[in-house]
């Protein structure tokens, strides 16, 4: 039901690139699946994804390592890509206008093989940024805005300390403790892992 393609490449913003390696999740059954995060090389994402029919192409945020290869995947499966209209200004830097997305609204519910997925809007990190929710998987994907051991980073254009500590203190904090957190890079970690920590990150943020 959920499986994972570690794919390699560069983020570059604010005229700095760095080597980063990305988590894209891969959530449906044998018939269908929504690819979350399709970052730096399309093929292999779409041998993963195999004969399965992909519903969409879900764009935590619009930093170009998480979008780079959403292009080239809808262009291999028909499916749309979906992104968050707050991060508009990101994704130009990456397509232009050459290339479309569906907007993402908070609240909204994908529905495939059974499982929900809610869209959570959860600013900070980047304008438009968005976790993903499965209640029935217990599962959480979470882009860039928690890791295991924090926030995700907000030191450059377009992100804010304030904003992401507000939006997991308020959207995700407040998930069952024993959901899993599938982030953008690294490693997984759960809610209760995470949560006894918040005034240490505040404390250590300012």
């Amino acid at each position: 039901m959920i499986d994972r393609v570690i794919t390699s490449g560069t983020f570059s913003l604010d005229g700095g690139t760095w080597e980063v390696d990305n988590n894209v999740w891969l959530v449906g059954d044998a018939r269908e699946v929504v690819v979350i995060d399709a970052a730096h090389d399309a093929a292999p994402i779409a041998d993963r994804v195999g004969e399965r029919a992909v519903r969409a192409i879900v764009c935590t945020h619009a930093h170009n390592d998480h979008i780079n290869a959403a292009g080239a995947l809808a262009g291999l499966t028909g499916a749309p890509i979906r992104l968050h209209p707050a991060d508009q200004v990101l994704w130009e830097q990456q397509y232009g206008d050459s290339l479309a997305y569906e907007p993402l609204a908070d609240g909204e519910k994908i529905t495939l093989g059974g499982t929900t997925l809610q869209i959570l809007h959860t600013p900070g990190h980047a304008p438009g940024a968005v976790c993903v929710y499965a209640p029935d998987l217990g599962a959480l994907f979470s882009g860039d805005t928690l890791f295991k051991g924090g926030p995700g980073a907000t030191g450059r254009s377009y992100s804010s300390f304030d904003t992401i500590i507000a939006s997991i203190r308020e959207r995700l904090l407040t998930l069952p403790p024993e959901t899993v957190v599938h982030t953008g890079h690294g490693d997984s970690t759960s809610i209760g892992a995470e949560a006894p920590h918040l005034e240490e990150w505040i404390a250590r943020g300012h």
